[in-house]
């Protein structure tokens, strides 16, 4: 029969298959069950047929959630021999994720994020064969982990020839569903179309059912062919009411009416349905294994057969499968306690050669608490956790907690859940484990790592979180309990506050005598950290001197150089904090921690950017907002497209800098998180001195200094004192800047922050009145600038405006020369022109900066240009940026036309012109 009421839906789909030589892409089909969701699917089935396309499903199912990458095994089955061909950490990553390799299981957790690259290239090696069209039916039913490696995968097919087409029920949550991709909404059937539809599916109805039908199914494709079934043809209305409630949604009058279906069929019949309907498999031999131990008795598929002839089920060579999902809910539903269970141990009994599965249902069988079924339930957790189905584990703890004779053990289960709920962002599913903690009695270690699993999110930011002062508390009794490591990481989230919120100076002094009395090595990189973080101007020195002499091991361990650059960007190291950010990625890359990437590229972005180096600073901060979005860290989002505005003002793109502060500002603002708003007073007070709005730019970075406001942020504020004086000097403000800089003047003796020292020198200068300004900026110029090119390059300038104006300009000549060079090679264009304008004054013509890379490449271009002009092959580059290699193919044919080459030969040339 031909789907009625589609065309709309139908054009849609066959634009996106027929288009996809030439265009990847993804939809999202959302309805309500029975809206004929699965219908659609069947109508691509038909337009791929007759191609030469490779069609891949994967479906949904209510009782696999809990079987980590079920789903994504099902989609990839069929090209599995391709995962030998992929990179050795793709491979590995993979072949754990899906269970194939029993030698790497002891290997580390494989990252999500690694995982997802590797279904990505696997499918556009498939792809290059001949163009693939990927289904997840159900895909609100899809295991967590199937889910995100599907998500990560839908937003990367622009340039392969992939299609993804997945369903996802209304109301129903879904990860897939809820990443923003384009999504095509099936609605209910008109009244004459659904009439149709009836009249097609059951001729012989009176005209009193008929109608009732009609108003009952109320458009629903699924009703309107399968409620006639429940009172036969030509039978009567009035039996609709007793199947067909009216109170109930129309979802439950199809279960009930589904029901009704089952209750005439045979005991044996029921009893194997039940069974199929609780089987976390299609499996018909699993089935028929299951019944015969359930009933006693050796039975064969014609067991089955009164249920295929309700069109309730399909049977194939090997599968059963259920018409509809709304069928499989409703038999279970019918059943009684003791007949769920009893076809839960039936199938326990079937499945004893497969242990998670069989830990499952044995659970389900168990009315009441059973320690040995806790303890296979606890290993099934460890065995999902190895392959990084950290849902699954979750979901096994949780009910092995349940099912704990030993309290203790109970609460011990519920914490390692809540824990690993944290690591993956299920702040819902913790506070849920915690309530349920919390109903028991623990010991103060136990307390102490609930409430640092809470404090784990968001930084600590929210509202309902231990703040500092307890959280230092809990460290150094954890600590004293034995714990250093778990007091460790509590009090670096401690410190981690302080970087986002203001605590006061009672709580950062707290902190620092904390940090002073755990039983800890001064060297000991974590307690550098923190230091940086809870006093950056008191500890300043010790820690810049610490982070000099670690800065010769980098490359050892990712994590460790990430947050040391962090720690760097604290205390004005930026020099510092740019090289140890820049050393963490490739291992992150590498490992997959997408999460910790984000951060390690938001920080190189904005020490890249108070260092002049836009080259690397773009590309950084562009991959990092993508990231952070893909990775739900909205401060850290909020960071990127900060520093991505302070970008575009340096650049000259004032429109594009407002734009971008104004989407961060409200990032920020959402959350009071100083830091990202700091940026953007920073990035609004760099586009307001472009633009000549001078005491503009006064008021929006004297917000950074006052301790009232939103934006003061105790550390990052020391670092902009040369804007902020660049704008006083203008507007009559030397007083009040004064007044800032003797604050920050008495910070110098305490603290060898560079770029604070840097920023003083240029002050002092600045600000000097008469001639004595002359030997600060000798002084200036003097002191070591060395990687500090955008510094050097405002000293040269302004020291040369300052000649210039005593009428010396042959002096001034080349300071302001050395400045236009600087600057036209870093692209800091306003100041370029700022140069070439006072040079002209001096008497100096200057040649037009001509063009380059930056001007013409997107941030994401520049980076795959960057990494390309170095040697790296398409897959290499991919691996680094997560793309698949095709990406990367599309991108760079892009980009030589924008350059004037031809290949990639040419590519380190164009880039250093």
């Amino acid at each position: 029969m031909s789907l009625l009421g589609r065309e709309l839906e139908k054009k849609q789909l066959a634009e996106l298959i027929d288009g996809v030589r030439h265009r990847g892409g993804a939809l999202v089909v959302r309805g309500e069950a029975g809206i004929g969701k699965s219908a659609l699917l069947a109508e691509v089935g038909a337009l791929t047929a007759t191609s030469r396309m490779r069609v891949l499903t994967t479906i949904g199912a209510e009782s696999e959630e809990h079987l980590p990458y079920a789903g994504l095994h099902q989609l990839l089955h069929p090209i599995r021999s391709g995962i030998d061909a992929l990179p050795a950490p793709q491979r590995d990553a993979l072949r754990v994720a899906l269970g194939l390799s029993d030698e790497l299981a002891e290997r580390p957790v494989p990252d999500g994020y690694l995982v997802g690259l590797a279904a990505l290239n696997l499918l556009a090696e498939a792809a290059a064969d001949s163009p693939l069209v990927l289904i997840a039916e159900d895909a609100h039913w899809l295991d967590r982990p199937s889910a995100d490696v599907l998500a990560f995968v839908a937003r990367r097919l622009e340039s392969e020839p992939i299609v993804l087409i997945a369903t996802v029920r209304d109301g129903a949550p879904s990860r897939l569903g809820d990443t923003g991709l384009p999504s095509m909404r099936v609605e209910r059937l008109p009244e004459d179309t659904a009439a149709e539809l009836l009249d097609a599916v059951a001729p012989g109805l009176t005209a009193p059912v008929r109608a009732r039908l009609l108003s009952e199914a109320a458009g629903n494709p699924l009703a309107l062919t399968e409620l006639p079934a429940t009172v036969g043809i030509g039978g009567t209305a009035a039996l609709l009411p007793a199947v067909l409630p009216a109170a109930l949604p129309l979802t439950a009058r199809l279960e009930r009416a589904f029901t009704a279906r089952v209750a005439g069929l045979p005991a044996e019949t029921r009893t194997s349905l039940l069974i199929a309907a609780l089987n976390d498999s299609g499996s018909l031999a699993e089935t028929l294994d299951a019944t015969a131990s359930a009933l006693g008795m050796a039975v064969g598929v014609a067991v089955l057969t009164p249920a295929v002839e309700a069109r309730l089920i399909e049977l194939g060579p090997a599968a059963l499968t259920f018409r509809h999902p709304l069928m499989r809910s409703a038999i279970p539903q019918a059943a009684d306690a003791g007949q769920r269970q009893a076809a839960h141990r039936a199938l326990a009994e079937t499945l004893s050669e497969q242990p998670d599965r069989r830990a499952w249902h044995r659970a389900a069988a168990t009315a009441g608490a059973d320690e040995s079924v806790a303890t296979e339930l606890e290993l099934a957790a460890d065995r999902a956790q190895r392959r990084g189905g950290v849902a699954a584990a979750v979901a096994a703890l949780e009910q092995s907690a349940r099912l704990s004779e030993d309290p203790a053990r109970r609460v011990e289960r519920l914490l390692r859940a809540a824990d690993l709920a944290a690591d993956s962002g299920r702040r819902d599913v913790v506070e849920r484990l915690l309530r349920e903690v919390a109903t028991a009695e623990l010991s103060a270690q136990q307390r102490a790592r609930a409430t640092w699993i809470l404090s784990s999110f968001d930084d600590g930011m929210r509202d309902d979180t231990a703040g500092p002062l307890e959280l230092a508390g809990l460290a150094e009794s954890v600590a004293a309990d034995g714990d250093l490591d778990l007091g460790m990481r509590i009090l670096w989230g401690a410190g981690m506050r302080c970087f986002w919120i203001e605590p006061g100076v009672t709580a950062r002094e707290h902190l620092v005598a904390v940090a002073d009395r755990l039983p800890i090595d001064d060297g000991d990189p974590r307690l550098v950290a923190i230091s940086a973080y809870v006093a950056p101007i008191e500890r300043g020195g010790a820690v810049v001197g610490r982070l000099r002499e670690l800065a010769g091991r980098t490359g050892r361990e990712p994590e460790v150089d990430r947050f040391l650059g962090s720690a760097a960007l604290q205390v004005g190291a930026f020099d510092l904090s740019a090289r140890f950010s820049a050393a963490s990625l490739s291992g992150l890359r590498a490992q997959g921690r997408l999460g910790l990437l984000t951060r390690a590229l938001a920080v190189q972005a904005w020490s890249s950017v108070r260092l002049g180096d836009l080259v690397v600073a773009a590309p950084a901060a562009e991959e990092a907002g993508r990231l952070a979005q893909e990775t739900n860290q909205p401060f850290m989002f909020g960071l990127a497209r900060a520093v991505q505005a302070e970008i575009a003002a340096l650049r000259g793109d004032y429109d594009q800098a407002t734009v971008l502060a104004a989407a961060a500002e409200q990032v920020g603002l959402a959350a009071g998180a100083r830091p990202v708003l700091a940026t953007v007073q920073v990035a609004r007070g760099l586009t307001a001195l472009g633009e000549g709005r001078y005491a503009d730019a006064f008021a929006d970075l004297r917000r950074i200094h006052d301790p009232a406001d939103p934006a003061y942020q105790l550390a990052l504020r020391c670092y902009a004192i040369a804007e902020l004086a660049d704008a006083a000097v203008r507007t009559d403000q030397a007083a009040a800047m004064h007044e800032i800089l003797r604050e920050l003047e008495s910070f110098a003796p305490s603290t060898s922050s560079p770029a604070l020292h840097i920023g003083l020198r240029y002050v002092r200068a600045v600000l000097a009145p008469g001639d004595s300004a002359e030997d600060l900026f000798r002084a200036a110029l003097a002191a070591d600038l060395t990687g500090w090119p955008l510094e050097r390059g405002r000293v040269q300038l302004a020291f040369g405006e300052w000649l210039r104006r005593r009428r010396r300009a042959a002096e001034s000549r080349p300071h302001l020369r050395a400045a236009r060079e600087t600057f036209d090679a870093l692209g800091v264009i306003p100041w370029s022109e700022r140069a070439r304008g006072e040079l002209r004054a001096a008497g100096e013509a200057s040649p037009r900066r001509d063009p380059d890379a930056r001007d013409q490449l997107t941030a994401h271009e520049l980076s795959i240009a960057q990494l390309a002009a170095t040697g790296l092959t398409n897959r290499e580059i991919g691996q680094r940026l997560y793309l698949s290699h095709r990406t990367v193919s599309t991108h760079l044919h892009r980009i030589f036309p924008k350059l004037g080459i031809s290949s990639r030969t040419d590519l380190a040339s164009a880039l250093r012109a």
